[in-house]
């Protein structure tokens, strides 16, 4: 057998986890972009073709920060610079990013790690507004036998997801949001992290009554340091399985000149 036919034999056995929510009108939308929409524009019998055929179609519009995606280096600018010391205003120059766009998005198939921060805490769900720090990730991957490398991709879980279906609660207006606070943030850029994602709207620690007036970690990960960042993930399936470890697997849309797409990334574990 050859390293291709092993490879299919093992992959034709192995466990997928979506960690996407689904996109619809109803869920959850950061008040600083535009929601989704979607509406039918042809129906079934709207046109039938002489043998019978007939087809439906549809038109979405929506922002590229709506439902689980990831974020463009472009995304966020600090002192009206991008990563790499880019020209902010010049990059946006004629409606389109031409740098750091999400088309610039690499594909990724790598090792990735997911850390459980309310099975470490003992509890279903980080209450609102609690920070995720540098030893919380260190005692969770600890606890998980897991150690993050260079190259990973990292999921913070908080048990967020939970509130999907409750938009108000899932946005945290009033209470807040648990998050990764920017000691997290040091942790994960010292240990060379490809990219991280987690299960609140943005992935930062907002505290009650502050919404997105600053937003600390996002200026680390993308500006200073290249790191793409994933939201509103949907890390339950992987926490009701007991995985730490395993294969993860992201596709964004090339679209060019973007500022963030939502995505549906990928776990993939074998020899369950």
């Amino acid at each position: 057998m050859t390293q291709q036919e092993q490879l299919f034999a093992l992959f034709a056995q192995a466990k997928l986890y979506d960690l996407a929510h689904p996109i619809e009108m109803t869920m959850p939308v950061s008040p600083n972009h535009p929601g989704f929409k979607l509406a039918l524009q042809r129906r079934h019998g709207d046109m039938v073709r002489a043998d019978g055929g007939s087809a439906a179609n549809e038109m979405m519009m929506f922002g590229g920060h709506t439902g689980t995606h990831v974020d463009a280096l472009c995304h966020v600018s600090h002192n009206g610079l991008l990563y790499g010391g880019v020209d902010a205003y010049e990059a946006q120059r004629g409606g389109k990013f031409k740098t750091h766009d999400v088309a610039a998005i690499p594909l990724t198939v790598c090792r990735g790690v997911m850390l459980d921060l309310p099975a470490l805490k003992k509890v279903d769900t980080l209450a609102p507004g609690t920070p995720v720090t540098a030893n919380d990730l260190a005692q969770a991957a600890e606890r998980q036998h897991v150690a993050v490398r260079a190259g990973d991709v990292v999921l913070i879980r908080t048990g967020w997801a939970a509130h999907w279906s409750d938009p108000v609660k899932f946005l945290g207006h009033a209470e807040g949001v648990p998050g990764p606070d920017e000691s997290a943030a040091q942790w994960l850029i010292e240990r060379g992290v490809r990219l991280t994602g987690a299960e609140t709207i943005a992935y930062e620690c907002i505290h009650a009554g502050r919404g997105h007036a600053l937003l600390p970690v996002h200026r680390m990960l993308l500006v200073e340091s290249g790191i793409h960042i994933i939201e509103a993930m949907n890390l339950t399936p992987l926490a009701e399985a007991r995985v730490s470890e395993f294969l993860f697997v992201m596709t964004p849309l090339k679209v060019v000149g973007a500022t963030g797409v939502p995505i549906r990334p990928v776990a993939v574990v074998t020899g369950e």
